[in-house]
């Protein structure tokens, strides 16, 4: 069987959690400095642009962040400073009514442009859990990052119209190459989705359930798929992506589902014949197996509560 490219992991995930990157702030410091940030409800996604500093997460040894590299932070505390020993300044205080730039000192030693990567309220964990706390990629690393940056730059420091907009562009686009350039780092100490596309050995069965959910995908199927065994596929896919083949299938299906849900009217038979679900009952009884809830209370639930705007 082929399967033809017409989707791609990665690109579906973000589709499903409604991944958007929103340009936040320049900050700029020289002299001693320390920015104590709280763990973060979305995933922070900052560039450093010029010179080098210390980012400390909680509980870790500092790392140390130079121009050109970029940072994805998730679900931990962290502090940024010129110095682990300079007393740190809680970000409420430093970025209070500060507007889009923020300066310490005369701002010509560090300088760092930063997002946020706005993500579905529900379904965001899909991403941060497939991720540590802090990612780092390494400006040796970044391939095209480097140019799109430079884009970045040109368009906050001029007056063209449109500017804002461009800077969220291009911010969700060098999110994507970070990703990508994380992916093409051995990650499988990680256990997740991210890690199984990172494994040549696992990444063609991904696809092939990502390009095709509604398919009657088994193991064998996909063993053959990706030429392995039976056993050692599904031990290997166990191990990196942290679900049997089989359990990832089903809970992808049923994040589509809830998705769809959430912010449509469409009639439940109708996803769930989209899906590969030959009954209503069949869909349902997946449905209440993952999301603790019938297809119909979910999205009573979720419409409800304003979930589904997004």
């Amino acid at each position: 069987m082929i399967v033809q490219n017409m989707h791609d992991a990665l690109s579906d995930v973000l589709g499903a959690i409604d991944a958007r990157a929103l340009f936040s702030v320049r900050f700029a410091a020289s002299g001693p400095w320390s920015v104590a940030f709280p763990a973060p409800s979305y995933l922070k996604f900052n560039a450093v642009r010029r010179g080098a500093a210390w980012i400390i997460e909680d509980g870790a040894a500092p790392r140390r962040v130079e121009a050109g590299d970029c940072l994805v932070v998730s679900g931990r505390s962290f502090t940024l400073c010129s110095d682990p020993k300079v007393p740190s300044v809680p970000a409420s205080k430093v970025f209070a009514n500060a507007g889009l730039d923020v300066t310490i000192g005369d701002g010509s030693d560090f300088v760092l442009l930063g997002g946020s990567v706005n993500l579905d309220t529900v379904d965001g964990s899909l991403l941060t859990d497939a991720l540590p706390p802090l990612v780092v990629i390494k400006s040796d690393d970044a391939g095209p990052i480097g140019w799109l940056l430079e884009q970045l730059d040109r368009e906050w420091n001029g007056t063209a119209p449109g500017s804002r907009v461009a800077c969220n562009d291009l911010l969700r686009l060098t999110f994507i190459y970070v990703l990508r350039a994380y992916l093409a780092q051995d990650r499988a100490q990680h256990p997740g989705w991210l890690a199984g596309l990172a494994d040549n050995r696992l990444a063609p069965a991904l696809r092939a359930i990502h390009a095709d959910p509604a398919h009657p995908w088994t193991v064998e199927t996909l063993a053959r798929l990706v030429g392995q065994s039976r056993s050692t596929f599904a031990e290997r896919f166990k191990v990196t992506v942290g679900a049997s083949p089989m359990d990832y299938l089903v809970r992808w299906r049923m994040r589509i589902a809830a998705a769809r849900l959430r912010r449509g009217d469409e009639p439940l038979p109708r996803i769930a014949q989209s899906l590969g679900y030959a009954s209503d009952s069949a869909f349902a009884a997946a449905f209440r197996r993952v999301l603790m809830e019938s297809p119909a209370r979910y999205r009573s639930i979720h419409r409800a509560s304003g979930a589904g705007a997004r």
